[in-house]
């Protein structure tokens, strides 16, 4: 369990509150990763219409037995980070998880980007990767994966998890993000120029991206300096919004 980065609810009260704040309807249908000892999946599965789980462990399957006899519950024994979550069918409409910590960001960013379906996120996270995800531009915490989520929907903190609910007990706290989808989210030239954006922080941000896209420096300092942006910023200055309007005025090299 804790090779693989899964930390399981032992409060029942706070698998309860989470099932509140995700506010849910019948006819949702719900994507968790990581089913653990399937407690937060049973509380789902009795006020959605389906909930869609994808566990890694296999280690974890005697456990999830009444689980996977639901007859709302799809169990898919797969990796989330490279799973195709177009497969899932019907298409989630919320994610509800208590997310291992290895895959969080990960697994959020990509349901975000291939699932346009997905209205809103009630996740329990690794408290730093929480900060990090609604951080602010100038905040050390503030990087491409704040960015990417906030060009998506509004990331907020409902509430602060002590690591003494959790067993095994990690060595940090958690906390329950709720993001709430905005639009379709970042295309994929301006993700692509995010991530070079952030790739050397201490380099200006034009300067980290040729470095990753070599022959981009011109064409990035130009496309700076048309949006009134000093062509020498670094890319944590940057606001999401600011990072999309660039990406919208320049044309980055394709990787072939």
């Amino acid at each position: 369990m804790v090779k693989l980065g899964q930390n399981f609810l032992a409060d029942p009260n706070l698998l309860d509150a989470i099932v509140r704040d995700a506010g849910l309807a019948p006819d949702d249908i719900v994507l968790e990763v990581g089913a653990g000892e399937g407690v937060l999946t049973e509380r789902l599965a009795d006020v959605v219409s389906r909930v869609h789980v994808i566990e890694i462990d296999r280690g974890l399957e005697p456990g999830l037995a009444a689980v996977m006899s639901r007859p709302n519950v799809d169990l898919i024994w797969a990796d989330a980070v490279r799973y195709d979550l177009a497969e899932l069918d019907p298409a989630p409409t919320r994610m509800v998880a208590n997310l291992p910590y290895a895959v969080a960001t990960p697994v959020i960013l990509r349901s975000a980007f291939e699932l346009p379906s997905i209205e809103s996120w009630t996740v329990m996270v690794q408290k730093e990767i929480g900060d990090r995800l609604r951080a602010a531009p100038g905040s050390k915490s503030y990087g491409a994966p704040s960015v990417l989520i906030q060009l998506t929907g509004e990331v907020r903190q409902l509430r602060k998890v002590s690591r003494t609910v959790f067993k095994p007990q990690p060595r940090v706290d958690s906390a329950i993000l709720a993001i709430r989808r905005t639009g379709p989210g970042p295309d994929e030239a301006t993700r692509k120029l995010v991530r070079a954006g952030f790739a050397h922080r201490r380099k200006a941000m034009a300067r980290s991206v040729d470095m990753v896209i070599p022959g981009s420096l011109a064409m990035i300092r130009e496309g700076l300096e048309s949006a009134g942006i000093d062509a020498g910023i670094r890319a944590e200055a940057l606001s999401p919004g600011q990072f999309a309007k660039l990406s919208g005025m320049i044309d980055l090299p394709s990787d072939d």
